[in-house]
């Protein structure tokens, strides 16, 4: 049994972190959050410490570690985007390895220093990326290395899901912070077109706003449009008409992908291949958070050429404007 802490337990992704530790047989000994919402830390392990000041926290786990001689195994991180690379450092420095939520860091330059402060003190950096443990993901990987090797398939990647008002006034809604709509929403599907197609050739922005951003992708082997959308409105009117706020989808040569089911138990299954010594680290992570950092620094594209058509939906105005 390892012992876990947990940093961001009152966020939105950290009951599938407590379940993930509780059915893989692990304990969580502490965590921490600067809010405290956190009843649903009982549904999994009452006995926990929780803190709500980081100094607390830290004080609780030298204690753990020098007078109870009960150490760290593993810390892993649920708060907002900008503050991975600080929880990640603070894993290390306890001796512990961290399990990361993505984007694990927002700029490539990030995973430089954490590869040094990893040598230094021979502990590991592993990250979420569960989209590389879907069934359907993996059957696809497959299907392409067994088909022509000079193939370029074309992809039409498509993902809305419909955030409210208060988007805008958490850090999500703060560039700065969550690193925009491609970062916050859509780097674990960058991580999969690099993972299945190969290294990017080509990036180009075709719209970057608060709500949607949209653009062209070309892998070794995909010509890949791309559209992230937070708006509601954007939804296609057949997903309007059934009552969903989300929509999910990828098509190549324009046929369906289906992977719509399957992502219940994918951060179990995820937990599972890191505590089996196969997670995925710094490197793994290395050509999705380069795909963002670009994505969020580019200059827009004119549409010309390939482009999403969902990037000639109706603008919107800044619901706080």
């Amino acid at each position: 049994m390892k012992n876990f802490a947990l940093i961001g337990a009152a966020g939105f992704i950290a009951p599938r972190h407590l379940q993930a530790i509780k059915e893989t047989n692990n304990t969580l000994v502490a965590a921490l959050d600067k809010f405290d919402s956190v009843g649903i830390i009982d549904s999994y392990f009452p006995d926990a410490d929780f803190f709500t000041e980081f100094e607390r926290f830290d004080r609780h786990v030298s204690k753990l570690v020098y007078e109870k001689n009960r150490p760290l195994d593993y810390v892993s991180i649920c708060t907002p985007n900008y503050l991975h690379d600080s929880n990640i450092r603070f894993a290390l420095r306890q001796n512990a390895d961290a399990i990361c939520e993505k984007p694990l860091v927002l700029n490539p330059w990030n995973l430089d220093a954490l590869q040094k402060i990893e040598q230094e003190t021979k502990k590991k950096v592993y990250t979420i990326l569960q989209l590389r443990l879907h069934p359907s993901i993996i059957a696809l990987k497959q299907k392409i290395e067994n088909g022509p090797k000079d193939k370029i398939y074309d992809i039409d990647l498509t993902y809305i899901t419909s955030r409210g008002h208060w988007y805008y006034t958490s850090w999500k809604g703060d560039p700065a912070k969550s690193g925009g709509v491609a970062s916050n929403i859509g780097v674990h599907f960058y991580d999969m077109l690099s993972w299945i197609f190969g290294s990017l050739k080509t990036n180009k922005v075709h719209l970057h706003t608060h709500d949607r951003a949209a653009g062209y992708l070309e892998f070794q082997n995909a010509r890949v449009r791309w559209f992230l959308s937070i708006n509601c409105n954007t939804l296609p009117n057949e997903i309007k008409e059934k009552g969903q706020t989300t929509y999910r989808s990828i098509k190549m040569e324009g046929e369906e992908i289906e992977f719509s089911d399957g992502f219940k138990d994918l951060h179990t299954a995820s937990y599972k291949h890191v505590l089996e010594g196969h997670g995925f680290g710094l490197e793994e992570a290395r050509e999705s958070i380069e795909i963002i950092h670009l994505i969020r620094n580019a200059s827009i594209t004119p549409l010309n050429g390939d482009y999403h058509p969902f990037v000639k939906l109706d603008p919107a105005v800044h619901p706080f404007k």
